[in-house]
């Protein structure tokens, strides 16, 4: 049996592959599968179909991706998906995909920013919840079982191989043994350690990373985090909810609270449609430098487009800014910042199969890495998850196969009992929620868009100092079940995520993509290697193999004129 760890659209495909390989399989999460993190994704999904522009090609796709990565990708992980995507597409239309097609039946693509050609697919503005959609019914259909609400604390592990996990029931606390040859792990990222995020509470906040790390295996880039520029201010507790770059795409105008259309100082040809980590940083910048709105924003406007416009080609931004503000963006402005929005780093894995360090262990989705480096080219996180999970899926059926015996340890079973035991006994007067937040704050002011040497540093030592509060919590579950425990479960995934990105981020003195320090503000060519972090060895820097000439031959700098910014 094989156990896959997060309901998503990684993880549902994997469990898909194996249960269509004849493989007993087991997907478990702790959000229900219908309201999975995918589901938020709104572009779309790239393929070199070559429906629309007949020139494009595997090969041009993974030129685009390396360049966009500012070369810190893995090149053989690069071609594995780009070379693996349209068969990615094949599996969606053969589970009742509905991809938006022209007049003639093909599938429609548009431009997304820094692709050279049109190869993005897309299901209106919604894409993510319509592929999440597909996934499900297609689980279904093979019976896989899903069990929503089950919070996963610890892979049990004997010798270097994995044999399970432990965890238990989100809503009444009943505890699961899982005895399993292998396990796949897809429970996404770590963005919602930051104060403004894409992500909604409780979801990517660094349990993928805790869990692998506790089993033996090691984070790869955890500095590298895309932050997208136009997330919501207001109300709070949707701080950070994105308002799609198609808003810029359709002519959307941004300025600062001078009423200046500032992206003339940082990008004067590309303006609104210059790539994300760009539009980012010159929005940071406005708001640092005291040309920010009151709250703290900046003014994205798409007021003057026509109505119609608006209610045809934005439909989803206006009724998620009239839901959570009251407000009309016919009429009125936006205010939005920079928010933490895709883990590009994860958990390291091979490149082939994304197996990991510890035998029978796999990582896929947000909650590995490889393929995206510096800066993610937009769209191209869903079909990762599509390639990834079918492959992995034959990966861990042939491993799961090809065990004889499969030896159990009672110790690692007993620490992880004893683990959810001392929580629940813990009854200190630190509050799991107020030291969550206490993290946010010091990963926003200290390594949000900008970082540097002093900044970092002071984030190190607050973190220490959350961490020692940490043993002091108190957890108490009541009638409504137990998302107290989830939520020290949670706070541990943050510590240990946000101590591998400050640590990271601290060793990359340089700037490259994302990756902005204020105190070395050029890219230094010896630090073209990932850094991999682990609490026991450190940073090690990992060499990535060259890029094959028939694919360096097609990296360029791509106009973004015209195109849905990434």
């Amino acid at each position: 049996m094989v156990l896959v760890i997060g309901t998503g659209g990684a993880g549902l495909r994997a469990a898909i592959e194996l249960a269509e390989a004849g493989v007993d399989v087991l997907a478990v999460g702790k959000r229900p599968k219908g309201d999975a993190h995918t589901a938020l994704a709104a572009g779309g999904i790239n393929a070199a179909l070559a429906t629309m522009d007949p020139e494009d090609s595997w090969q041009q796709h993974a030129a685009d991706t390396l360049k966009e990565s500012y070369l810190l990708a893995d090149p053989r992980t690069v071609r594995t998906v780009t070379q693996g995507a349209a068969l990615g597409i094949d599996d969606l239309e053969r589970y009742g995909m509905a991809f938006a097609r022209e007049e003639d039946g093909r599938i429609s693509q548009r431009f997304f920013g820094a692709h050279k050609f049109r190869r993005t697919a897309f299901a209106g503005d919604y894409t993510g919840l319509e592929i999440q959609r597909t996934l499900i019914r297609r689980a279904e259909q093979l019976d896989v079982p899903v069990l929503d609400g089950v919070y996963i604390t610890r892979l049990l592990v004997h010798d270097g191989a994995v044999f399970g996990a432990y965890g238990f029931d989100v809503a009444n606390g009943t505890r699961y043994l899982i005895h399993a040859d292998a396990v796949i792990l897809a429970a996404g990222g770590h963005t919602r350690i930051w104060r403004r995020t894409s992500s909604r509470r409780d979801e990517n906040t660094g349990d993928a990373f805790r869990l692998a790390v506790d089993a033996g295996a090691r984070l790869r880039d955890a500095e590298l985090v895309q932050f997208h520029p136009s997330g919501i201010i207001e109300p709070e507790n949707a701080a950070g909810t994105l308002v799609s770059e198609a808003a810029r795409g359709e002519g959307g105008v941004l300025r600062n609270a001078l009423g200046e259309r500032f992206m003339t100082r940082y990008d004067p040809e590309r303006m609104e449609l210059s790539t994300r980590d760009r539009v980012a940083l010159a929005s940071y910048t406005e708001i640092k430098e005291g040309r920010g709105t009151p709250k703290g924003g900046v003014w994205l406007d798409v007021s003057h487009l026509p109505r119609q416009t608006i209610m045809t080609r934005l439909p989803r931004v206006y009724q998620t800014l009239m839901d959570l503000q009251m407000l009309d963006i016919t009429r009125e402005p936006i205010e939005i910042a920079p928010t933490a929005h895709y883990s590009m780093g994860g958990v390291w894995v091979r490149p082939e199969d994304h197996s990991t360090d510890v035998r029978g262990l796999y990582a896929i989705g947000e909650a590995s890495s490889g393929l995206h480096g510096a800066n993610r080219l937009g769209g191209n996180s869903l079909i990762e998850l599509l390639v990834f999970g079918r492959l992995t899926g034959q990966a861990a059926a042939a491993y799961s196969r090809a065990l004889t015996s499969q030896p159990r340890s009672a110790s690692a079973v007993a620490r992880a009992r004893a683990e959810i035991d001392d929580l629940l006994a813990a009854d200190g007067p630190e509050n799991v929620r107020a030291l969550q937040r206490a993290i946010r704050n010091t990963m926003t002011e200290h390594a949000g868009v900008v970082r540097d040497e002093q900044g970092l540093r002071t984030g190190l030592e607050e973190l220490s100092a959350v961490e020692k509060r940490m043993e002091n919590v108190g957890v108490h579950p009541d009638i409504a079940g137990f998302q107290d425990l989830a939520h020290a479960f949670d706070l541990k995934g943050a510590a240990l995520a946000a101590r591998a990105t400050l640590e990271s981020a601290l060793e990359r003195r340089e700037t490259r993509g994302c990756h902005n320090r204020g105190d070395y503000p050029d890219l230094d060519p010896a630090l073209q290697v990932n850094l991999v972090w682990s609490p026991t060895t450190g940073i090690t820097h990992e060499s990535i193999p060259a890029i094959p000439e028939a694919i360096a031959s097609l990296m360029e700098d791509v106009s973004t004129e015209g195109k849905l910014a990434e």
